[in-house]
């Protein structure tokens, strides 16, 4: 097997960082996950985007609702 990273061959029985070759390409590929190096491409999703849902407002937090006078 191959590691990720490096592409050196390496022996998966024993091998303490498996599938990396060592610690270094452990340590490398967890910091291209943590910076974001690795995403889906596409257009980025904004958190401010409202989610429609069929609940009506007055029910969504108290289960009932509130009549109107």
């Amino acid at each position: 097997m191959k590691c990720p990273v490096c592409r050196t061959p390496t022996e998966w029985k024993d091998n303490h960082w498996r599938p990396f070759c060592s610690e270094r390409c452990q340590l490398t590929d967890l910091g291209t996950w943590a910076t974001g190096g690795y995403r889906i491409p596409g257009p980025p999703l904004t958190v401010d985007q409202e989610v429609p849902t069929d609940e009506d407002p007055d029910t969504s937090r108290t289960g009932s609702i509130t009549p109107d006078n």
